[in-house]
């Protein structure tokens, strides 16, 4: 009786070994099915386009990069003569300068336009926005030293609380957007 008790116990052993080493050369041997034959080829390739990092299968959009343009301070240097042209910023001031304390430049160019459609002063409104207080002089501005920064609908509202700020934003970034784009094209 313990005899066979232990054959039997050795037979399954060995059956679930085998059965695991069986479905791990079944599992290296690659897909079946129907497409297995393509799938198999694609995976064959070693110069393949398909990666395993998830992040880059995530495609980023070129329009509004302003890596598609160039960089930073060449973007910059390009929307300086049209925005000083169109009267956004003034004939002795740079791109560059005005966006310093901006990560976004799309922001700074939506800030710019809001304070050139509103009559805003620039320096307040970059403040407000950024909250990032430079050298320039923040005295007349209607914002507390040390506040936090604001959007740009908020910074819009406090310091012109008559304005339609919700339009002007509105407004001010889809300028921005159409300054980058006709940037690139």
């Amino acid at each position: 009786m313990k005899r066979n008790l232990l054959k039997i116990a050795l037979v399954a052993l060995a059956l679930t070994a085998f059965i695991a080493l069986g479905a791990e050369r079944a599992a290296a041997q690659g897909p079946a099915g129907a497409g297995a034959s393509a799938a198999a080829q694609e995976s064959s390739h070693s110069s393949s386009s398909h990666s395993l990092n998830p992040i880059k299968w995530v495609k980023k959009d070129s329009k509004n990069n302003p890596d598609a343009n160039g960089t930073r301070a060449d973007v910059e240097k390009k929307l300086t003569p049209k925005l000083q042209a169109d009267g956004v910023l003034p004939a002795d001031a740079n791109a560059t300068d005005a966006c310093a304390s901006f990560t976004a430049l799309n922001d700074c160019l939506a800030a710019l336009h809001a304070s050139h459609n509103l009559g805003l002063n620039f320096i307040c409104l970059r403040a407000s926005v950024t909250g990032v207080h430079t050298n320039a002089d923040t005295s007349g501005c209607k914002i507390a030293d040390g506040e936090k920064a604001l959007t740009l609908n908020k910074a819009i509202h406090a310091l012109s609380p008559g304005a339609d700020a919700k339009g002007a934003t509105k407004n001010a970034e889809q300028q921005a957007k159409d300054d980058l784009k006709d940037l690139g094209s």
